[in-house]
């Protein structure tokens, strides 16, 4: 069962911080949206991630900007395996409720539909998606930089991919 952190709905920007010149800086860098997730039978998490790059060697790897006090940080030390998703704009939605920005009763992993893998739950229609090995965590500044070998890689259609630049969901 997915364990969230309880939610509060409010009408002001859940994250305001104009006097953080850093953030700002990252905001205007913009990225994909993708779904970081992890488990096991029972203890799901997930995550909405643009925090991230990957790089390209044999094996090719992603690393990922996680929230520290994030379920999935947790998931993903303990099973040492998760899938990496690129969102679409029809997932903003989803993406909303896994980034704890949108109400997700029951869950967000109600919001989709989704498919067991070895590396844990991935999002049934997402095209390009990743089953990847935990190799390292770090704390970088307020984040934990999540450094993870590719496994096996699915690369699909690139059609209306979910952006987030400024602190909103966007199409490129």
């Amino acid at each position: 069962m997915y364990q969230g952190r309880s939610l509060t709905i409010h009408s002001s920007h859940p994250f305001p911080a104009p006097e953080d010149p850093v953030r700002r800086l990252r905001g205007r860098l913009g990225g994909r949206v993708s779904l970081w997730t992890s488990g096991s039978a029972g203890s799901w998490a997930g995550l909405t991630v643009s925090s991230m790059m990957v790089a390209n060697g044999s094996p090719g790897a992603v690393l990922g900007l996680l929230d520290p006090d994030s379920d999935l940080r947790d998931e993903l030390e303990e099973t040492g395996s998760g899938v990496v998703s690129l969102l679409h704009w029809r997932h903003r939605d989803l993406s909303e409720a896994f980034g704890g920005t949108a109400p997700a009763p029951g869950g967000a992993f109600r919001t989709g539909t989704w498919v067991e893998t070895e590396f844990g739950r991935r999002l049934a229609d997402a095209p390009t998606w990743a089953g990847v090995r935990l190799v390292s965590m770090t704390e970088v500044g307020w984040s934990v930089l999540a450094t993870c070998e590719i496994v096996t890689l699915e690369v699909g259609d690139d059609e209306d991919p979910l952006m987030h630049r400024h602190g909103r969901l966007d199409r490129p």
